[in-house]
């Protein structure tokens, strides 16, 4: 399986961040979003992300033209038609990700991998929405794409030996290291690191420490690069709640059932950056 035409559903940050990497390795790139208008804003968030690097003298203007010049945005999921692998991105809902894996599996040429950015939502199931469970896997890029260097390969036990293979080629060609991990609840990563981010918010109910005093603790004597609530207002809370809810099904584990203050945080719309308000406030 040759992968060099690479299609997108979803245009947020990670939808972004996947298509620059894809495009960078050489791939050329359809990205599609609801509306063509929300589609056109990718691009535009792109074009701003690939000047910023250039002013940064990360990438020369020639690259961050070409890696450009590589990616479309489009309204119609008809145009992923003729993708070699197309990579979900929306939002973490089963349901949603259940409905978009039957259309695309309707309008997606036969031999094309559909693969699910998913951080914990299981994998089999959505490919046995699909006539083709066997070309079906994760693939779990991090936030932001273009710096984080692992993707998650998430083996469903319908997925092929030949697509697990064109998966890890594709993950490496765009210069990231590649983990093959098995479809369970979080995978590695959010396996480990959720029940950590529960843990900090539950002291901060029982008023061990303040938010911000947890996050010095963690980066001052863990080392860790940022502190708890900083992630997690990076990662979005609504994400960050949806994925302990998933832990917590499939593992019964109680450190793995959200803290009250996230549901609150959630239900109020505070979700983190991407809202401009979560833990901390990112409001000008």
């Amino acid at each position: 399986m040759v992968i060099e035409r690479v299609g997108i559903v979803g245009s947020g940050i990670m939808g972004v961040g996947i298509a620059e990497v894809s495009a960078a390795s050489g791939c050329d790139v359809v990205v599609r979003s609801r509306s063509q208008s929300t589609a056109d804003g990718m691009l535009a968030v792109l074009e701003k992300t690939l000047a910023r690097q250039v002013e940064r003298e990360k990438r020369t203007e020639a690259e961050a033209a070409e890696i450009r010049g590589r990616v479309r945005a489009t309204g119609e999921l008809e145009d992923l038609a003729d993708c070699d692998l197309v990579i979900e991105s929306v939002v973490e809902d089963l349901a949603v990700k259940k409905s978009l894996f039957l259309e695309l599996d309707r309008m997606v040429k036969r031999e094309a991998i559909l693969a699910t950015n998913t951080s914990t939502l299981p994998v089999v199931e959505l490919a046995m929405e699909t006539s083709r469970p066997e070309l079906v896997c994760g693939l779990h890029f991090f936030n932001p794409a273009a710096a984080m260097r692992l993707v998650e390969v998430v083996v469903p036990i319908t997925a092929s030996p030949d697509t697990i293979k064109a998966a890890l080629a594709f993950v490496e060609a765009c210069g990231k290291e590649a983990v093959e991990v098995q479809d369970r609840a979080g995978f590695v990563v959010n396996a480990l690191l959720f029940p950590y981010l529960n843990n900090a918010m539950r002291l901060l109910e029982a008023q061990v420490a303040t938010m911000e005093g947890i996050d010095a603790a963690m980066t001052g004597g863990c080392g860790f690069p940022m502190g708890p609530f900083a992630l997690l207002d990076l990662v979005g809370l609504d994400t960050s709640l949806a994925i302990l809810e998933a832990l917590h099904r499939e593992s019964g584990d109680p450190s793995a059932a959200p803290a009250a203050m996230l549901r609150r945080l959630v239900a109020a719309g505070r979700l983190g950056r991407k809202s401009g308000h979560g833990f901390y406030d990112y409001r000008p």
